[in-house]
């Protein structure tokens, strides 16, 4: 049995002539009758009675072809998905990255990607370090925005960006009218910070670690929002990237000090896996963030929020 004569098979259900349907196939009768005799040996049961060339849908047929029918539209509707996917202008494109990524670098590097191939459509997911990597092992994402470069050595990287990590504090902390600080000056300081396995979190223990001292984490959130608001609560300081929002949206005043430690920043960049298969979709927008991703990140990254 195979796709071909399935087709043949409800073509003739429909016309019931073996002549016409033949030339309509453009196959020869005696092919298209030993077609249909090995479909109905496999199936175990006669498909249509027989009247000369005219054969008619027996009950048998009936039910087999309603079954055939919907086969053949999973099989259609199947390979258009995959010539969609193929399709580098109108295929789709699965781009995760870390929650703090989304209000600037993604937006910068989505939308000039769009203005020149507008039908290309992304499916994009927000998660942690250890999220984001897990997703792109099993294969749900083609391609990971993301800070520090991961360890793994089969994995590709490009950075795009480096962004300096400042040290929110509580607004009415003794150095909230500060503008820089050392990390040392909060060596005795309760630390909000992200979960474990989160590279920011894992930044922060080696920042503060290489200062002199080990960090006294109070609270654990998942989300950089989150740590913004504990601090802002008075729980403890952070060590978190810039804040690149709207001014409306911002709803705290919480003072973000400029640290003076050596390497108190993260790269951010773009991760694949130079072993995997890309569709040309996926290849397309790679290069296109490879060639201009830097010069439109930097962009977005200077821009004043509205």
């Amino acid at each position: 049995m195979n796709v071909d004569e399935l087709r043949w098979f409800a073509a003739l259900a429909e016309r019931q002539h073996m002549t016409a349907v033949a030339r309509d196939l453009h196959i020869s009768q005696p092919a298209l009758s030993r077609a249909i005799g090995r479909l109905e040996a496999q199936v175990g049961v006669p498909l249509f009675d027989r009247r000369g060339r005219v054969l008619a849908l027996n009950h048998h047929g009936r039910r087999y072809l309603a079954h055939v029918r919907r086969a053949l539209e999973e099989l259609d509707a199947g390979a258009a998905a995959v010539a969609d996917v193929a399709d580098a202008e109108h295929g789709e494109l699965r781009l995760w990255f870390l929650h703090t990524l989304g209000s600037w670098l993604v937006p910068a590097l989505v939308g000039a990607y769009r203005e020149e191939h507008p039908a290309v459509r992304f499916r994009l997911a927000q998660r942690g370090t250890a999220a984001l990597l897990a997703g792109f092992d099993e294969g749900e994402a083609d391609l990971v925005l993301m800070g520090p470069r991961p360890a793994r050595r089969r994995l590709a990287w490009h950075r795009l960006v480096t962004e300096p990590l400042l040290l929110a504090v509580p607004p009415r902390h003794r150095l909230a009218g500060r503008r820089s600080v050392r990390l040392e000056e909060v060596a005795d300081e309760p630390f909000v910070g992200l979960q474990p396995g989160n590279a920011l979190r894992a930044l922060t223990d080696d920042l503060c670690r290489r200062a002199g001292f080990e960090p006294k984490i109070a609270f654990e959130g998942d989300e950089v929002a989150t740590l913004r608001g504990l601090v802002a609560a008075g729980l403890g300081v952070a060590l978190v990237s810039p804040q690149r929002v709207a001014a409306e949206e911002v709803t705290t005043a919480t003072p973000h000090l400029r640290v003076r430690d050596a390497d108190a920043e993260r790269a951010l960049g773009m991760v694949w896996d130079p072993e995997r298969l890309e569709t040309p979709v996926v290849s397309a927008f790679r290069t296109f963030v490879i060639e201009d991703g830097r010069r439109l990140c930097n962009e977005a990254m200077h821009q004043k929020p509205a």
